[in-house]
């Protein structure tokens, strides 16, 4: 089965739909030992199909759109961290202490972006001050696995590099390839979705809803800035005491609002929130959410007809199902890092493609569900996984596509724009997901962050 197929089917669309996809392969683009490029069309284009779809269904078109994906658009998408600009200032993408270390029997890989994740890598080690050459010394006193458990024993982050044989030999692999690329799960049996329609240029499907973002990082904000291209109102919430990176909040922030709030403290008004929403889109570890009532579950009961979308780096199974994780490190312990370098020197994909094709995985999971509600009805469930998506690109992803072209990958130029923002002048990655009459960029520039009020946009409702 092609890339896109695949992908397509994994998220239960219609297969009869598939042709409606048609790719520009360009050499040159997301090189690497792995099928990347092929990961990341199908992501990208099962994305777009899905947007396509609900949007023919709103609208009351005939047939769906067609979908058009081009490999430029993607591989700058795919890394649209490093395209941005904030008033010609290029991004940092990661911390000093966020890197590969030689331990006493070979590497392991931390991440300390936040402080948070920082000041816990420190403690376990021992440490007061975050040195490069101190941190090096610790590490190397322990084997990559006796540094992987006592780093997340603190809290922190830390995984030990794994070849694919080991991982496949590992309970946390073994439960993962044996899941489905994205989990789907009805959860009652709540009354049909009716969707109001959508009218006019350009065809926006996800007009009108209502999307709770509690994401953060990469993933999570690719698939909320995506339903946001789409025309969903997200508000991205997150706890005051826990800032996201500036940078980086600017590149995954298009097309949303940014708010805090305390969901001890200020309970009431998230209440309302929840109360309102469509879709409630959670990024954080499996479980950490369930004590304010955000388990699938607990939000169907709540508020019957809801999509839940659940992202999770090792899956939300297993015994890593509680972990936190991210791309580089699902990169490690999969074998991703091994092959791409060796085990005596590891490497890393052309972009941090886990996140990111896991996040358009996540929005057209989103897209699928709100179609299926509209004739079958239910409260939904999808979670795809960082390592699940790891997986199929290590199986290997063959090639395919309808009309397809080719053409090269020389300069990104095409698919980068500039807008003015309250953060200042932005140089941007465009949205790669394009079909027939739909948007070719957002509507507004990303906000920095926690500066939005927690409340709903003032909008039409898109269902009734």
């Amino acid at each position: 089965m092609t890339d896109i197929a695949f992908a397509w089917s994994s998220l239960g669309g219609d297969p009869a739909l598939v042709p409606r996809v048609s790719t520009v392969v360009r050499e040159g683009a997301l090189q690497g030992r792995l099928p990347v490029r092929e990961l990341a069309r199908a992501c990208v284009g099962a994305c777009a199909l899905a947007a396509a779809e609900l949007g023919a269904r709103r609208a009351g078109l005939a047939e769906v759109p067609r979908v058009r994906v081009d490999d430029g658009a993607v591989a700058t998408a795919f890394v649209s961290e490093r395209h941005l600009l904030v008033d010609g200032r290029a991004p940092v993408a990661f911390a000093p202490l966020s890197r590969f270390w030689r331990t006493a029997d070979g590497w392991v890989r931390t991440h300390a972006n936040y402080p948070h994740h920082r000041a816990r890598l420190l403690s376990a080690l021992g440490l007061t001050e975050d040195l490069a050459d101190s941190v090096g010394q610790a590490l190397a006193e322990r084997t990559s696995l006796e540094a992987e458990e006592a780093v997340y024993a603190a809290g922190g982050l830390a995984v030990a590099l794994r070849t694919p044989e080991e991982w496949a030999a590992h309970e946390q692999g073994v439960a993962v390839a044996g899941r489905p690329l994205v989990e789907r799960q009805r959860l009652d049996s709540a009354h049909a979705r009716v969707l109001t329609p959508v009218e006019g240029a350009p065809l926006l499907p996800a007009a009108g809803l209502r999307v709770l973002d509690l994401t953060r990082v990469v993933a999570g904000p690719v698939a909320t800035r995506t339903l946001a291209l789409l025309g969903a109102d997200v508000l991205r919430v997150d706890a005051p005491q826990l800032p996201e990176l500036p940078d980086q909040h600017a590149d995954t922030g298009f097309g949303k609002r940014s708010a805090t709030l305390d969901l001890v403290a200020d309970r009431s008004t998230f209440e309302e929130l929840l109360a309102a929403a469509d879709v409630v889109v959670t990024g954080y570890r499996p479980g950490a959410l369930d004590r304010f009532g955000l388990s699938p579950q607990a939000l169907a009961e709540r508020r019957p007809g809801m999509v839940v979308a659940q992202l999770s780096a090792w899956g939300a199974y297993g015994p890593w199902g509680g972990r936190r994780g991210f791309d580089s490190l699902v990169q490690v312990a999969t074998g991703i890092a091994a092959t791409e370098g060796s085990p005596r020197r590891p490497g890393a994909l052309p972009a941090q493609a886990l996140d990111h094709g896991t996040g358009y995985l996540l929005a057209a999971a989103v897209l699928r569900a709100l179609t299926e509600q509209s004739h079958e009805g239910g409260s939904r469930f999808v979670g795809p996984a960082l390592a699940r998506t790891a997986r199929w690109l290590t199986d290997g992803i063959e090639a395919g596509g309808r009309e397809r072209e080719n053409a090269s990958y020389d300069d990104p130029g095409s698919w980068l724009a500039e807008r003015d923002s309250a953060s200042g002048r932005l140089r941007y990655a465009l949205p790669p997901v394009s079909f027939e009459g739909g948007p070719a960029d957002w509507a507004r520039p990303s906000a920095p962050w926690g500066t939005d009020a927690p409340r709903w946009a003032r909008v039409s409702r898109a269902a009734r």
